[in-house]
């Protein structure tokens, strides 16, 4: 009981041990499964981005994308832009001081 309880929290938690601070955002593809993540976001001040569905709420989020989060296709394509974008600006940001 107590190894398949620490099983399941070394693989829904143990990513958190490699975070050396708060992040600057959080993305969360499905709002309606992660509640409680958006709920810590909201609690710690981090703005989040949010994959939202038909059963979403999308006040809850900073910046809500309607699109379907349950389809792959869907969520790697808007991941791919997301991901493109941030380090378009990254680079942007340190090329510029």
């Amino acid at each position: 009981m107590l190894k398949r309880q620490l099983s399941h929290l070394q693989t829904y938690l143990g990513g958190i041990k490699y975070m050396t601070g708060i992040p600057d955002i959080v993305i969360i593809i499905d709002q309606h499964e992660e509640y409680t993540a958006l709920q810590e976001c909201i609690t710690l001040g981090i703005p989040t981005i949010c994959l939202i569905d038909t059963n979403c709420d999308p006040d809850l989020a900073d910046i809500s994308i309607p699109a379907n989060d349950d389809a792959i296709s869907s969520i790697r394509l808007i991941l791919n832009k997301l991901v493109f974008a941030i380090c378009e600006g990254r680079s942007g940001y340190i090329r510029n001081p």
